[in-house]
């Protein structure tokens, strides 16, 4: 990806780079060995592309757009010098495998379905190989330049000497950029405005245990992990002033799937009068999705609930349902934060009106 010079950067941004174009490879920060081991994956086919992804060694939907989008490049640079219709058959099918490797998060497809189109329009004696290359890292920095947007529009709705809560892990290592949700609190952090984090352990996976608190250490802001089922105590008491989260799909009327726990927390907040905000990239809106019920919601392993590293914590053949994620709807939210603006409700009509500004 092109880097950002020292000008274009924002005040304290770090080094962290979880993705990168590398010799021909995707070089991946492996989110499941974090915060124990900083280990780097080199994939170099869009089969290990496909594994990384679903087995979440790259998670947060702008990231996984990001690797898809080198993912569908490494496919067509091992494509060869075929005939164009061919390589676009061949495409084609690696595009729908990718897709599938996940199918809550809107932005996988997205980035595929980009990179088709990036495909069709090569020339018939182009380099299929060199000019998906060059759209992949188009998409990373974009990415980038998004995360950057939407950390300072964000800033601006969280008051002065909050403590802010949030749930799963939205920063850099969830868009390959600088964050979603924790973008906006990195942001407003460097604004004087946040005194401190709240962050949910956000099981089974434990992205704000291992992969929050790594980044909020990294950052030097103060924070305090809890478990999921103390965050209602803590906004009783006052000790929260504002919630935001990411968002994995927004459907066209406002309802936002992400990460498990995340309705609880939007209908925890509304009850104790605390502002809940979701920030994603325009991209991460599908209008095309009515509502959040024609959302797919992925069901994952259920040793994922039944084990800790491996390490069993129920009965073997305890009954599970492992939701990776869960619909909030749109009247638990107070305003949805993209990288085209902030919007408000009535969802359906502010969320249409951004799609002919981008």
């Amino acid at each position: 990806m092109p880097k950002l010079t020292p000008d274009e950067k924002q005040p304290g941004m770090t080094s962290l780079e979880p993705i990168e174009w590398s010799q021909g490879a995707i070089r991946l920060l492996d989110q499941t060995r974090l915060p124990w081991e900083e280990v780097f994956l080199e994939l170099r086919t869009p089969q290990e592309v496909v594994q990384a992804i679903r087995e979440m060694r790259v998670r947060g939907a702008p990231a996984i757009g990001v690797t898809a989008a080198y993912g569908m490049a490494l496919a067509a640079g091992s494509l060869g010098k075929g005939g164009r219709a061919s390589l676009l058959v061949s495409l084609r099918a690696a595009s729908r495998e990718m897709a599938a490797a996940r199918p809550t998060a809107v932005n996988l497809r997205w980035a595929v379905e980009r990179m088709m189109r990036a495909a069709e329009k090569v020339a018939p004696d182009g380099d299929m190989g060199a000019s998906l290359l060059a759209e992949a890292q188009l998409v990373h920095r974009e990415t980038l330049e998004s995360d950057l947007r939407m950390a300072a529009l964000g800033a601006l709705l969280i008051q002065p000497g909050s403590t802010v809560l949030t749930h799963c892990n939205t920063g850099a290592l969830a868009t390959g950029g600088y964050g979603t949700a924790l973008g906006v609190i990195r942001r407003a952090w460097e604004e004087g405005r946040v005194k401190g984090v709240v962050a949910t352990e956000t099981r089974p996976w434990l992205q704000g245990a291992r992969l929050t608190t790594w980044e909020l250490t990294r950052l030097g802001i103060p924070f305090t992990l809890i478990v999921d089922s103390a965050a209602g105590y803590l906004m009783s008491r006052g000790s929260v002033q504002c919630a935001i989260v990411g968002a994995d799909r927004i459907a066209a009327n406002g309802d936002v799937a992400n990460k498990i726990g995340t309705c609880s927390l939007a209908m925890l907040a509304r009850e104790n009068g605390i502002p809940f905000y979701v920030a994603a990239p325009f991209s991460t809106v599908d209008m095309s999705t009515a509502s959040g019920e024609d959302i797919p919601i992925e069901e994952r392993p259920s040793e994922e609930v039944t084990h800790i590293r491996g390490t069993p914590t129920a009965l073997e053949g305890t009954p599970v349902r492992n939701f990776a994620f869960d619909v909030t709807p749109s009247r638990y939210i107070g305003a949805i934060i993209t990288d085209r603006g902030v919007v408000r409700a009535p969802y359906e009509e502010s969320l249409r009106r951004l799609v002919g500004s981008g």
